[in-house]
């Protein structure tokens, strides 16, 4: 997955799933469906703590391979994923393991209204000037 904070890519997530039936829906949000956010979360409370950030980042790739590792039939990374850096390491995985990859940008980062957007209904307080610097970082494949 790819997109800004706010752009719908949990919900394209959760749509995607509803379409897969339920025993691969259900299979893939217990064993195939990682998000560095999840380990923010504390119950239902989000504390975002960037001095975190890389030490989630890494958890979060290790717990994809390790459902690669598994042979769960799919596997989804929920991360923003902006720059083709962001998520390489996902895709080499992913690939050297067998996986076929389709990388699904949700939005365009580049649209003004598209910011404005996400701004106002991503769950975590991203400010639209934040969102203006991330969208600014993206790097079109």
């Amino acid at each position: 997955m790819r997109g800004l904070p706010g752009s719908g890519k949990s919900f394209w997530v959760e749509q995607f799933l509803q379409t897969q039936g339920i025993e691969l829906a259900l299979k893939t949000r217990a064993r195939g469906l990682f998000s560095t956010d999840s380990f923010f979360y504390n119950g239902e409370d989000y504390r975002f703590d960037s001095s975190k950030l890389s030490e989630y980042h890494q958890r979060n790739l290790t717990g994809f391979i390790q459902a690669l590792s598994a042979a769960e039939p799919l596997v989804i990374c929920d991360n923003t994923n902006l720059a083709h850096w962001e998520f390489m390491a996902y895709e080499a995985a992913a690939k050297a393991m067998g996986y076929q990859v389709k990388v699904v940008l949700v939005g365009e980062p580049l649209n003004k209204e598209h910011q404005a957007l996400c701004a106002k209904r991503n769950s975590h307080g991203v400010s639209l000037s934040n969102i203006k610097r991330m969208a600014k970082n993206f790097e079109s494949l």
